[in-house]
């Protein structure tokens, strides 16, 4: 999967750019992609991410063995997953979100995930809507389900810190991504974990880093609890395997983002039957049909919140070619169906 949303002609540049290094190779490996190449930014790290990916699948089809088996010994056989709701959630009143929330519930999930601050900004502090939201799901839910609440980046400290103050009542299990992500934001951040840990809720991030280097300044300033790098833009399938293991050695959960595609999910089931260190995986819950129907081999659905490792040699699905021409021509101004 190599989707940046918006920056889809910068990353089908970069694909162009290191194209040539995979067709210079004998046979598909990943080796053809030196894990040293310069990432000049998201947009190379998806391209060089979503290559990767496919460079896996073909290795492990040429060897007739799923992708977990390539990369090293399997550790579970079931992911468990947590379910973001949403995008899926088109009635942003509090009694909608509640509503999807006990959708999810019902389809098996002990996690959930919202993204409540719609009326948010960094100078706007307007979080009591949020907080309403929160509420109602955590109602709906009940009082053993984990719930995590992401911010998108959309606060300053004060504010982030009055959130965290605020939804302690509500025990979520961890707000994510209170602050842009940046160097001058790290010791905030950093007051804000100690902060959230004195409500026993955690502090999450890092979804869009790159490489270990992307994660180090984040490890090194103790800024998260748990960390959430993404198959799409981490630097491949190994590199995603790499970072489990350095945040094991900082006690930082190893939890991927993940609310993409069915080729994206694929990649990353199989990182997660590896990882040593697993916390759960994200999966985007009923948002539309696409992510079933753009399956020419079905992946196994979600039970009881977990999901069966794909079994069939390579990545263990691919896409419908006649979904995907239809993908690609209908007009998306329209809702999906």
């Amino acid at each position: 999967e190599a989707t940046l949303g918006g920056r889809e002609d910068a990353v089908l540049a970069a694909i162009a750019n290191f194209a040539p290094l995979v067709l210079a190779c004998a046979e598909a490996s990943p080796a053809c992609l030196p894990r040293t190449l310069i990432l000049a930014g998201l947009a190379d790290a998806a391209a060089y991410s979503s290559l990767d990916q496919a460079l896996w699948d073909l290795e492990a089809q040429r060897l007739g063995i799923p992708i977990f088996d390539a990369l090293g010994a399997p550790q579970r056989k079931r992911i468990p997953l947590y379910a973001n709701i949403n995008r899926r959630t088109l009635d942003r009143s509090p009694e909608g979100f509640a509503a999807s929330a006990r959708d999810a519930l019902a389809a098996g999930y002990d996690a959930i995930k919202i993204a409540p601050f719609d009326e948010a900004r960094m100078d706007v502090p307007a979080i009591a809507p949020g907080m309403a939201r929160i509420e109602a799901v955590r109602v709906a839910i009940g009082s053993t389900c984990r719930l995590m609440v992401d911010c998108h980046w959309r606060l300053n400290e004060k504010t982030a810190a009055a959130v965290i103050e605020a939804a302690a009542e509500y025990r979520p299990y961890w707000i994510e991504c209170p602050l842009p992500e940046t160097m001058d934001n790290l010791p905030a951040l950093r007051r804000l974990r100690l902060l959230a840990n004195r409500h026993e809720i955690r502090l999450a991030g890092c979804e869009e880093n790159v490489r270990r280097e992307g994660f180090a300044p984040f490890l090194n300033a103790g800024v998260y609890d748990a960390m959430m790098p993404d198959a799409k833009y981490a630097g491949g399938l190994r590199e995603m395997l790499d970072l489990s293991n350095v945040f094991a050695r900082s006690g930082v959960e190893f939890s991927p983002h993940n609310p993409s595609g069915p080729i994206c999910h694929a990649a990353s089931l199989h990182v997660c039957a590896c990882a040593l260190n697993l916390s759960a995986l994200e999966v985007q819950f009923d948002e539309s049909s696409w992510f079933t129907r753009l399956q020419a081999s079905p992946l196994a659905p979600a039970v009881g919140g977990t999901a069966a490792l794909p079994t069939k040699p390579g990545l263990g699905t691919s896409l419908d070619r006649t979904t995907l021409e239809e993908c690609t021509t209908m007009r998306w101004s329209a809702p999906c169906p």
